[in-house]
């Protein structure tokens, strides 16, 4: 159906899943498509509000879609799923058999923007394949879509995590949008919403030791020379603590009621991280093949170990930071973060250690019974 002056109108059909946002599917080409839909990039705004939800543009993978669409025989089945603004208009079909009880026929209407204003539909899924598509020469190419209605960047995220959980989408784009979405989520998912909101308050806040050195997909390039730790290390790091009934920070999460204090966490987390930076200066915010404490190992290992010293350390105490740091210095002797060889570990160089379960549950063991040894609590 052509487009009026300031919209565009298709043939699509209705489906009422949720009413208060009605699903369509209809049919756009691939010129228009980006002319009516924008992709969310994932970034933070100046107050370090995340904004976004989508990866960075795969160049090599748009690539392959473009030459494959400007070969001889196409054939492209896959949909475009967008979120559209509530700006946009159906119009139901006249007649008695325009629903059959499942789906309504009928126009949509999606207004084209005005100069300055954000465009009626962001890309849920299917960017790469959008781009492509405006790329081609196929810019007449008519291809599926299905969309809802959702001005929500909320249910937007929702959508994008549900859409892409069983696809290869790097670990850190999800583990940072989870804390912004505050629908329900499937279990795996959930468990990891609060260690990925305390990722990012260890990132952002003054008082906390990794602040700038979290590498998240959100991170600017000019912020990248800085940010040396992977989220997923901290992520994980957290969330080992919180589910292991044997983790310093698992009292601060009620099973029953699923509160948890985010407030004694931070505090566990700045106290115990502190001491680290203070008693390991030099292997502390230097880049992973410089460091392995900044490693994914080094990180998980030294984990563990918190969860060993802090039940000893009376965190109320005005000279708790200080016991940390004591404790710390049992176990530096055997530390080779940055030159040497591990001993204890069969003489494993410093720089061979990976972020592999087994080198980390090595490294965890070692440190751990070094720590007990000193203590004389193991032979």
């Amino acid at each position: 159906m052509a487009a009026a002056a300031n919209s565009i109108r298709r043939r699509a059909l209705r489906l009422e899943q949720t009413v208060d946002h009605p699903l369509y599917l209809f049919s756009l080409t691939g010129s228009e498509l980006l002319q009516l839909a924008d992709i969310s990039r994932i970034s933070r705004d100046d107050a370090g509000k995340l904004i976004g939800y989508q990866r960075p543009e795969v160049k090599k993978h748009i690539q392959e879609i473009v030459d494959y669409l400007n070969s001889e025989h196409v054939l492209f089945p896959n949909s475009i799923i967008l979120a559209l603004s509530s700006r946009v208009r159906f119009i139901r079909s006249r007649g008695p058999e325009v629903d059959d009880g499942c789906a309504a026929a009928g126009t949509i209407e999606i207004p084209f923007p005005a100069d300055g204003e954000p465009k009626p539909a962001w890309i849920v899924d299917g960017q790469q394949r959008a781009v492509a598509l405006s790329k081609s020469k196929r810019g007449d190419l008519a291809i599926a879509v299905n969309a809802f209605v959702a001005d929500e960047v909320d249910l937007q995220r929702d959508q994008f995590l549900r859409v892409n959980n069983a696809k290869p989408l790097p670990r850190g784009l999800i583990t940072e949008l989870l804390p912004e979405v505050s629908t329900s989520l499937p279990m795996r998912m959930a468990a990891k919403r609060i260690p990925s909101a305390i990722c990012d308050w260890l990132n952002q806040s003054p008082r906390s030791p990794f602040v700038g050195l979290i590498r998240r997909a959100s991170t600017t390039d000019a912020s990248r020379g800085k940010a040396v730790i992977t989220d997923t290390s901290i992520v994980k790091m957290v969330e080992e603590s919180l589910s292991s009934p044997s983790g310093c920070l698992f009292p601060f999460r009620n099973i029953a009621t699923a509160e948890t204090d985010f407030d004694g966490i931070c505090t566990i987390l700045v106290l115990y991280w502190t001491a680290v930076r203070e008693v390991f200066p030099d292997a502390w915010g230097q880049s992973p093949d410089k460091s392995r404490l900044m490693h994914g190992a080094g990180i998980r290992a030294m984990g563990r170990l918190m969860d060993r010293i802090i039940p000893s350390v009376n965190v109320r105490d005005r000279r708790a930071a200080q016991q940390v740091a004591q404790e710390l210095q049992l176990i530096r002797p055997i530390c080779r973060w940055t030159e040497g060889s591990w001993e204890a570990i069969g003489g494993l160089k410093w720089n061979e250690v990976q972020n592999v379960p087994r080198h980390i549950n090595i490294l965890s063991n070692v440190l751990v019974r070094a720590y007990l040894k000193a203590k004389g609590l193991a032979p």
